[in-house]
């Protein structure tokens, strides 16, 4: 199926049958993340594969008990590194607000760490991993409400490995249609015509 195809019929599932997802699938989902792009190279990720229903049901409560999480068959944890100061951490904010460079070399580094986690580029390899579990007709939702020191303890994750993101997967259990997205000339714009 052609990408776009597939983009069409993507949408958040929060209904999951109990349908089995074969570690062939799981691998290629993982395969489809392990391929993706990082800035420099540096792969900056590891990814947290949770099949086991206890610790699962457990996470959604860590996400503030979004119940139907704990129906899906599989969780995958986008687990970013933190880039530390030592490795130039913070260069790449300076670089883009210059006019924030002061402000933001004196935060607090745990602090700077955890809001700056974003920039790690997980979310690509996520959106990798949840097209290639639509190939196979498994559907999927992200998940960023949850609390992330709670969640780094009990998967226990080293210091320097941030949980950015969860994404729940699983067959659904009923057919449902994709959100209605906005035009192509509402979110586009060439050159400056923004500004005009």
């Amino acid at each position: 199926m052609m990408l776009l195809e597939l983009l069409k019929k993507r949408s958040s599932v929060r209904n999951f049958s109990k349908k089995v997802i074969s570690k062939e699938i799981i691998d290629y989902i993982l395969e489809a993340g392990r391929l993706s792009p990082s800035g420099g190279n540096e792969q900056p990720w590891k990814f947290g594969v949770i099949n086991d229903k206890n610790l699962i049901k457990r996470i959604s409560e860590i996400a503030y008990n979004q119940d139907w999480i704990a129906e899906a068959y599989l969780l995958i944890v986008l687990c970013a590194d933190v880039v530390g100061d030592e490795r130039g951490g913070r260069d790449i904010q300076k670089a883009r607000f210059p006019e924030l460079e002061a402000e933001i070399e004196k935060m607090e580094r745990e602090l700077y760490s955890k809001l700056n986690q974003e920039e790690h580029q997980s979310k690509i390899a996520g959106t990798h991993m949840v097209l290639a579990a639509l190939e196979h007709g498994i559907g999927s939702t992200w998940i960023s409400y949850f609390k992330v020191d709670e969640l780094s303890k009990l998967l226990g994750l080293p210091r320097n490995f941030i949980p950015a993101e969860i994404i729940a997967f699983g067959y659904p259990e009923d057919k449902k249609e994709a959100r209605i997205k906005k035009s192509i000339n509402e979110i586009v714009f060439y050159n400056k015509e923004l500004n005009d």
